[in-house]
């Protein structure tokens, strides 16, 4: 069995920086090479707990900007103007209504480091995390304004072709990228939706 140090060092370097996660890293790292949170953008994060990627995102939107986070477990508040906060389950009517109204229209970008609670079955996991990028993709359908950014995690895996398949008609561009930030035990990467189409929009 691979070596696991949940404490390694950007886990240390994160509680350094104030970050409530080491997950805040892999957001700045596909935001150096992506370069989706601008200025005023509005950006919503699925599945927020802890918080990580809230924090780097409301940093690069600014005050202008807006960051709204949506978590099945209640996430300990930002007092942050640019930071809303959904508790709750995203599937529900009354959630996706909720994130409409506070971004007054659409966001610009979606992302999600969303995982399902890892079971150690290679198959079930990565189809656990395919699954909950397709919910990811069902939400930027109805969120993201034409021309927006979907950034999504899955496992490595033979479901993942099919899910990237699926993307490309909905996006000018898709990529997919593993990044440094990224345990080196872990099988995850990113997969980048840039420019949805208007056409793809529910």
């Amino acid at each position: 069995m691979a070596n696991y140090n949940r404490k390694d060092h950007l886990y240390k370097q994160a509680k350094a920086d104030g970050y409530r996660s080491r997950a805040a890293f892999k957001l700045l790292e596909l935001n150096q090479k992506y370069k989706f949170l601008t200025r005023g953008a509005k950006v919503f994060d699925l599945g927020s707990w802890p918080g990580g990627w809230i924090q780097v995102a409301k940093e690069k939107v600014g005050a202008k900007g807006l960051v709204v986070g949506i978590d099945l477990q209640e996430l300990e508040p930002f007092s942050d103007s640019n930071v809303k906060l959904i508790h709750g389950d995203i599937r529900d009517e009354e959630c996706l209504q909720a994130a409409k109204e506070l971004a007054e229209g659409d966001f610009d970008v979606v992302i999600s480091d969303m995982s399902a609670k890892l079971t150690g079955i290679k198959t079930a996991d990565q189809a656990a995390s395919v699954g909950l990028a397709e919910l990811g993709l069902w939400v930027s359908q109805q969120l993201l304004k034409p021309g927006g950014v979907y950034v999504a995690k899955v496992f490595k895996g033979g479901e993942v072709e099919e899910f990237v398949k699926t993307l490309r008609p909905i996006f000018d561009k898709v990529q997919r990228t593993e990044l440094k930030s990224t345990r080196k035990t872990s099988k995850e990467f990113y997969i980048v939706g840039i420019g949805i189409k208007q056409s793809a929009k529910f």
